[in-house]
């Protein structure tokens, strides 16, 4: 997928003795999106920006040893060896020895003659394996502009990680102007070192640089364009990412100490087997526990007490990746972890006052977002017409920032319609549900409208529940309220010659809270992966039956 961005300039810092200028190039074919500040709280912000990096430069995927080096020695000892052999059975035992001898100064000379073109090569290709063309573009985060706050978002290399960060306006000093909006920045690696410059007694100026929008297209030169062809799985995972938010969670704060302490127990111990997981053990009024495994070691986190009606036990994977809040934590008042389940992604969110620093992890560091579940499968599936969607999208722009229920008042629509209208332009990339805030904020992932037909599924099982539910395979027979003002559904879907038992619960929101089936693929991934299609199929036909409700 192609995306084209013309920045005015570069981004750069200019550091000083006494000041500190940060001017970051927005992407001019978008609608004009600035900021001009002065930041008050210096420290904070360079620490967070910090943690931003290394959300960015994140890569935990298995890297093969080089093994070149060493099978050419390998293949030199080999024939070094049968030339001994050889020698022991010629009457030339001592010419051979001598030239030999000289052979191997030979290769000596040849090797350090050689050394430094061998380890360009190597940083050569290490480079590139750093910097292929998949992964370059995750250094141009997203910006966005609102009129509470400017945040953030980044993607790791690997694409199992996923960084936001929010300042609201109180950390800076004063606010010159602003407009709201959405677009990309020209963000090199190395500024990372330019911020660690930033200091409390420099005043410092952060710029989203406005006066790339009134440059008169004659100056070509001064403009730099690129077209940059990013894969499906990056923009899938911004939006599967969004859908996860919107989910129901199991959530508990962690005191900043004990937040250390699990960074501290990382740190010091390193699994060589598996399982390497984190069961969180939850249990209402008593202090969060942790075990780490593969040592069945628990740690006890007495400062932070689970505020939940039920007792939970949830394992989580790729718990290293947490080891990028070690950096907030002198400056966190809390953290806010939101659990989806066992195996599925997890949120962090860092309290930092004034800032805000959210972390997300899908479900263990090889399954990266965009293959770790079909989330929006799981977000609500109301039918919304058209012109409603458009209604609500212009409400929450009105605001740009807004909670379901009061834009559902404000604009006198039924509040599940508001939900599915919602969930629709967050799976489209023109929305994202802020956690933090609990509202759902206007984000336009690009310029144009993205190709959903290409990026909302990974695979076809929404496509195989259609089918279904149009040959008349699925049958709906309890249709129970559940006590929260949700909904329980049993019945039985035929699929070939095979008939599946599966039963789905929906919140009051209509958010797919959980579900079961006797299908192989259930048995096998829980929801994991998403539900099946005999579960979707379930719910597509119950909705049909009440006329779109669903």
């Amino acid at each position: 997928m192609e995306f084209e961005y013309r920045y005015h300039g570069s981004t750069a810092v200019d550091s000083s003795a006494r000041a500190t200028s940060m001017s970051f190039s927005p992407d001019t074919r978008r609608e004009p999106t600035y900021f001009v500040g002065e930041l008050g709280k210096c420290l904070e912000f360079r620490e967070a920006i910090s943690a931003l990096h290394d959300v960015v430069v994140s890569d935990l995927r298995f890297k093969p040893k080089d093994r070149t080096e060493y099978m050419a020695w390998l293949a030199k000892q080999e024939q070094i060896n049968w030339q001994e052999v050889a020698t022991a059975r010629s009457r030339n035992a001592a010419d051979i020895k001598r030239m030999q001898t000289e052979l191997d100064g030979l290769h000596r000379t040849s090797s350090q003659r050689m050394q430094g073109y061998y380890n360009a090569k190597r940083r050569y290709f290490d480079y590139l394996y750093q910097k292929d063309r998949d992964a370059w573009f995750v250094l141009d985060p997203v910006i966005t502009v609102h009129p509470d706050e400017v945040f953030f978002e980044c993607f790791s290399q690997d694409e199992s990680t996923y960084g936001r960060l929010g300042a609201r306006y109180e950390v800076f000093n004063q606010v010159k102007e602003f407009a709201c909006g959405t677009t990309n920045i020209d963000y090199s690696a190395a500024l990372y070192d330019e911020f660690q410059k930033i200091r409390r007694y420099k005043q410092t100026m952060f710029t989203v640089d406005p006066s790339g929008f009134g440059v008169q297209t004659t100056a070509e030169d001064d403009f730099k364009e690129l077209k940059i062809d990013l894969p499906d799985s990056w923009v899938r995972g911004f939006l599967q990412v969004s859908s996860a938010m919107t989910l129901p969670t199991i959530s508990f704060d962690l005191h900043p100490m004990d937040v250390h302490n699990l960074c501290f127990v990382l740190r010091r111990h390193k699994e060589k087997v598996g399982p390497r997981s984190l069961r969180y053990k939850l249990k209402p009024g008593h202090p969060v526990k942790v075990v780490f495994e593969p040592w069945n070691r628990e740690v006890v986190f007495p400062r932070s007490i689970y505020r939940g009606d039920k007792e939970h036990e949830v394992r989580v994977w790729g718990r290293r990746r947490i080891l990028i809040l070690e950096r907030l934590i002198q400056l966190a008042n809390k953290f806010t972890v939101h659990l989806l389940g066992t195996g599925l992604p997890s949120f962090y969110i860092a309290d930092l006052g004034d800032m805000n620093f959210t972390l997300g992890l899908s479900g263990w560091t090889a399954n990266d977002w965009s293959t770790a579940g079909n989330f929006d499968l799981m977000a609500p599936r109301a039918t919304v017409d058209e012109f409603t969607k458009r209604r609500v999208f212009d409400g929450l722009k009105k605001h740009w920032f807004y909670k379901p229920e009061a834009l559902a008042r404000e604009l006198e629509l039924d509040t599940a319609a508001v939900y599915g209208a919602l969930a629709a332009y967050t799976q489209a990339g023109r929305a994202i549900y802020d956690l933090d805030k609990q509202v759902y904020r206007v984000r336009e992932l690009s310029r144009d409208p993205l190709p959903m037909d290409k990026l909302r599924f990974a695979n076809e099982r929404e496509a195989s529940a259609q089918t279904l539910v149009q040959q008349n395979m699925a049958t709906v027979r309890q249709a129970l309220p559940s006590g929260e003002g949700g909904l329980v559904l049993r019945g039985r879907v035929r699929d070939g010659s095979h008939n599946y038992e599966t039963e789905l619960a929906v919140d009051r929101d209509e958010r797919l809270s959980s579900a079961s089936c006797t299908c192989n693929f259930y048995q096998q991934n829980k929801l994991y992966k998403g539900p099946c299609e005999h579960i979707l199929a379930l719910r597509i036909q119950h909705r049909r039956a009440q006329g779109g409700s669903l």
